[in-house]
Formats: C-alpha cells, sequence, structure tokens
C-alpha cells in the first residue's frame, strides 16, 4: 500500500509520559514499544503506546540493542485495526547515548520505517526523544519536525 511518508508527527502528552517512564524502568537495558496512530497525509498522530519486552536474544547485549517479538507485532496490528488505527513505527531508548539512529538500529531497521529514539537522562535536564524517518532504498536519516498536544 502506497502512503506519503511523514513530514510532522504529532504525539499525545500521555502517550510520551508512558513511553518516558517505561524507557526509566527498562533502564539500563534499551526499551521498546510500538506506536499506534493515524496517518493524516503529511502529519502522523500517534495516539497509542504498546510497550514490549526486549527479547534481544544476548541479555548482556540489551543495553545497546533491542528486539520485539514478532507476535507481539502481530497483537498490536491486531488491536490497532480494530479501533481503525495502524502501527506506525517503533520506539526505542538509548540509555546511555544520544537519541540518534546507531549503526545497529539502521542495520535492523526495515525500511521505510518511522523511528522515535529517546536518549540518554542527564541529571541537569529531562530528555526529550528525536523522530527519524528511514527511508527506502536505504539514505541518510531524516529527522522529522514533532509536537506534543494535550
Amino acid at each position: 500500500m502506497a502512503f506519503q511518508p511523514p513530514e510532522r508527527i504529532v504525539a499525545r502528552a500521555e502517550l510520551l509520559t508512558v513511553l518516558g517512564q517505561w524507557c526509566r524502568a527498562a533502564a539500563p537495558e534499551e526499551a521498546c514499544a510500538l506506536l499506534i496512530g493515524a496517518r493524516h497525509g503529511v502529519e502522523w498522530r500517534l495516539q497509542q503506546l504498546w510497550p514490549c519486552c526486549n527479547v534481544w536474544p544476548d541479555p548482556f547485549e540489551r543495553s545497546h540493542r533491542f528486539a520485539i517479538d514478532p507476535r507481539e507485532q502481530l497483537q498490536a496490528q491486531k488491536w490497532a485495526r480494530g479501533r481503525n488505527l495502524e502501527l506506525l513505527g517503533a520506539a526505542h531508548s538509548h540509555p546511555t547515548s544520544a537519541p540518534l539512529p546507531s549503526a545497529p538500529d539502521l542495520a535492523l531497521t526495515a525500511a521505510p520505517a518511522l523511528m522515535l529514539i529517546w536518549g540518554s537522562w542527564q541529571p541537569d535536564r529531562e530528555p526529550e526523544p528525536l523522530v527519524w524517518w528511514l527511508e527506502d532504498p536505504p539514505a541518510a536519516p531524516r529527522q522529522l519536525e514533532w509536537r506534543m498536544e494535550r
């Protein structure tokens, strides 16, 4: 199904609050979640978060790698379809680094893809996620404009 890639992302405040808490709770491992919402042309609206377990096969690498169980992805898609929503992308955290797509992120993600990354926490400021679009065919990740709504 053809679609327009997003130019901007709108996320509900509650979604970002839950995602931030999910990322904190998972630390020092990477947290991961699926992003559910609706496409409105070039504006994609994130309406629900589907927190997932990090099932990366080697538990000692989960601080810098993540994997989402395909069964969770299927359940999230089924749940979203039943509410006239869709799976728009994935979110994950970088507990010890900036919210930039890493080489493993790029290598292990099937493009095109929406990727929200929550970076490490600094004692003096609250982190904010960055949102990225990964092109197909592969190109440099494009940072997307995003805003929070109540």
